[in-house]
Parts: C-alpha cells; sequence; structure tokens
C-alpha cells in the first residue's frame, strides 16, 4: 500500500470537506501545517505527498529517496524545486483551473470595494452617521464608475480572460498583456497591448500572471513611474509581483489611488510590511481561492491527479 502524507492540510480542509478519497488511495497521513524543519522527517519514507505552501527543495528531495509523487494542493507551484524533482524522477503534479471564477470574483469584490466603499458606509449607517445626517443621503468617499474606464490585465490565461471578461460586462474596455492572447480575442472592446502601453493607459491594473524569474518584482518603481497618476493595482496572483516598498511609495504620493490586494510577499504578512498601515491599500489574507466550492473541485483533482500517477498516466504534470 502507498504511503500519502499531506504535509499541510489545513488551509485547503479547516474540517469542512474529507480526505477519504485519498485515503482510500493508500495509507495516508494528514499532517495540519509543517514547520521547515519537520518537512524531511514527515515525508519520511512516503511515496506521495500533498504540499500546498510547505516548501520542497532539492535537499529534501535527497534527503527522501521513496519519494516518487509531490501534488501541489494549488495552481502556482514555486514552492516546489520542479527541476530538481524531475532530475529525480520525481512526478509533479499541479491543480488547475479549479479557482477560476472564484479568484475572478475577488478581483472584482476588492475592486468595488475601492470604488463604491460598501463595508465603510455601512458601517457608518450602523454607527448612526446616517440617521443624524440632515440630508437623505451621504458618502464618506469619492466614488468610481467603472464604465467606460480601462482594465488592463497582466497575465491572459484562464483567470485573466475571465477578469477580462467581467470587466466587459462592467462597460470596461479591456487592454491584455500575456501569452495567451490570441488575435481573434481583438473585439468588443479587448486589445492586446504591451507592458508599457498597458501601464499607461490602465485605470485599473490586474495583476493575473504567474511567479516566474521574469516576472518577480515586475511592478517596481520603473514601472510604476509609467502608470497613469491615479490608478488601481490588484494583485491576487503572487504578492512577488510587486515590489512592496515602491508600491507603498506611490500609495504614499498618489500616483496609485489604491493597492487592493490578497496577496503578500511573504505570507502571513509581517508585522513590518510597507504595505501595512499604508493610504488606500486594501489587504485581504490570500482568500481569493478559498470559496468552499473551489476547494471541493481542489480535492476532486488532488485525488485524480494521485490515482493517475498510481495507474501510470500521470495527469497535470508540471515538470
Amino acid at each position: 500500500m502507498v504511503e500519502i502524507v499531506v504535509l499541510d492540510g489545513y488551509a485547503v480542509n479547516p474540517g469542512d470537506l474529507s480526505w477519504d478519497g485519498i485515503a482510500a488511495l493508500g495509507h495516508l497521513t494528514v499532517y495540519d501545517r509543517t514547520p521547515a524543519d519537520q518537512t524531511v522527517a514527515r515525508i519520511g519514507g512516503a511515496e506521495a505527498v500533498f504540499t500546498n505552501k510547505t516548501v520542497i527543495t532539492a535537499e529534501v528531495l535527497d534527503a527522501c529517496p521513496n519519494l516518487k509523487f509531490i501534488g501541489e494542493l494549488a495552481t502556482g507551484y514555486n514552492n516546489i524545486d520542479v527541476a530538481a524533482a524531475a532530475a529525480r524522477g520525481v512526478c509533479v503534479s499541479n491543480i488547475p483551473a479549479y479557482s477560476t471564477d472564484s479568484v475572478v470574483q475577488m478581483t472584482f469584490a476588492l475592486l468595488l470595494e475601492a470604488c463604491q466603499h460598501v463595508g465603510a458606509h455601512s458601517e457608518a449607517v450602523h454607527a448612526g452617521e446616517w440617521s443624524r445626517c440632515p440630508d437623505f443621503c451621504f458618502w464618506k468617499f469619492p466614488l468610481v464608475e467603472l464604465a467606460g474606464k480601462t482594465m488592463g490585465v497582466v497575465g491572459f490565461g484562464r483567470i485573466g480572460q475571465g477578469v477580462a471578461r467581467a470587466a466587459r460586462a462592467f462597460g470596461m474596455k479591456v487592454l491584455a498583456y500575456g501569452p495567451h492572447y490570441k488575435p481573434e480575442m481583438d473585439a468588443d472592446g479587448c486589445r492586446a497591448a504591451s507592458l508599457e502601453e498597458l501601464l499607461a493607459e490602465a485605470d485599473v491594473i490586474s495583476l493575473n500572471c504567474p511567479l516566474t524569474a521574469q516576472t518577480k518584482g515586475m511592478i517596481d518603481a520603473a514601472a510604476l513611474s509609467r502608470v497613469k497618476r491615479g490608478a488601481i493595482l490588484i494583485n491576487t496572483a503572487r504578492g512577488a509581483l510587486i515590489d512592496e516598498a515602491a508600491v507603498r511609495a506611490a500609495l504614499d504620493d498618489g500616483r496609485l489611488s489604491y493597492l487592493c490586494a490578497d496577496v503578500a510577499g511573504v505570507e502571513p504578512i509581517p508585522a513590518g510590511s510597507p504595505l501595512l498601515g499604508a493610504p488606500n491599500a486594501i489587504l485581504t489574507p490570500h482568500i481569493a481561492w478559498a470559496p468552499y466550492e473551489a476547494r471541493v473541485r481542489l480535492m476532486r483533482i488532488a485525488e485524480d491527479n494521485l490515482r493517475a500517477w498510481l495507474a501510470g498516466a500521470p495527469i497535470h504534470r508540471v515538470n
């Protein structure tokens, strides 16, 4: 019977889902969280491991020679040394497309909060401000209409395309930057653009690209100097896509009117992060992927990945 270990299962399944489908495929041990110095010991002699954010390095792989399958419990797999895994004959499979709709939804939840301030206005009403108001209504922040604005989508895979469709539904024009853009998408207010053009023209910039050596820190001081003054920056992808100190400076001087981020360069976000306390920074704790429906899909695909590997026909392999 194959030995299976889940290194950090709590975030995916805090108790509202079941591991039974994976448990049926072998002998399963589930850890809620795994400190880095316990990774090797917890993998032990297991042949199959699932990880969400626990890092698996070449050194970990060397110390766990029985390991033959790593299941990433996410779409992004930058926490795994996939090249080292391939060199050692270890299959790495990820979970593609399970959270597309959830991330698109979160992108617009963040954007609409920046435009309408629903939460702050609700709190004001509950605090009695409307009851005491001499007029029939009031607003505490400038309110922004999205129709006619330009959405710049950086990264045009499934999520980026979903963001573009939602933006068009709001009456926005769309500029798209990324290798997945096809000429036939040049229709209905959507067109390809260089990154420089997108930064200069977009009223809203949505980051929907993977974290790679090429994209790490792509929104730095130089990129921000090209941004239209007053633009809104949304990051629901990976925190390290932005230079957080440069973004803080752009918020401080008004170059950016808002940062809406569901991710941080280090997670959980450190107490000393330059983003904490920044003006007009809406920060959420990496929850875009986490609706129940999305996690159900994630668990089902994780089970499918393991079953396919056991059958000798791996799917969703990234190395």
